[in-house]
């Protein structure tokens, strides 16, 4: 699939913003992925890596953006990883189908289990390799 321009903040200040690790190939295909569903145009996309993510949220460390995904809705309350996930499934049309699996009362410790072995296992998974802040590919 080829890879698309993702909507950036400034373009739709109304949107809400997804701040994803864009050095990780998984995170980068899976808001590729959001992009391309969202056809209300309700999101946006900022890199954590991008200066924008730490001017415009202060009070989210590049440590914690580094665990999991955030979304910053309109409101700008935080939605981070599998809770950032039901936010999207809300949301979005195309995403209903999820939410109905995503909020089964009970399940959100299940689900912020696995987000957070994907996110702490997404270089290897995604075939990248980080250390001291770089990132390469993982022969």
């Amino acid at each position: 699939m080829k890879p698309i321009n993702l909507p950036d903040p400034d373009e739709r200040p109304a949107s809400d913003v997804v701040i994803y690790d864009g050095q990780c190939r998984i995170c980068t295909g899976q808001v590729q992925t959001l992009a391309r569903l969202d056809l209300t145009h309700r999101l946006s996309f900022l890199s954590l890596h991008d200066r924008r993510a730490a001017d415009r949220y202060p009070d989210l460390s590049f440590a914690e953006l580094m665990k999991q995904m955030y979304v910053i809705d309109r409101a700008g309350q935080r939605h981070a990883g599998a809770l950032a996930v039901r936010h999207l499934s809300r949301r979005m049309p195309l995403l209903w189908l999820l939410a109905l699996p995503l909020h089964l009362p009970g399940t959100l410790p299940i689900w912020q289990w696995f987000y957070r072995q994907i996110a702490e296992h997404r270089y290897r998974f995604g075939r990248m390799q980080c250390s001291e802040g770089t990132c390469h590919l993982h022969q």
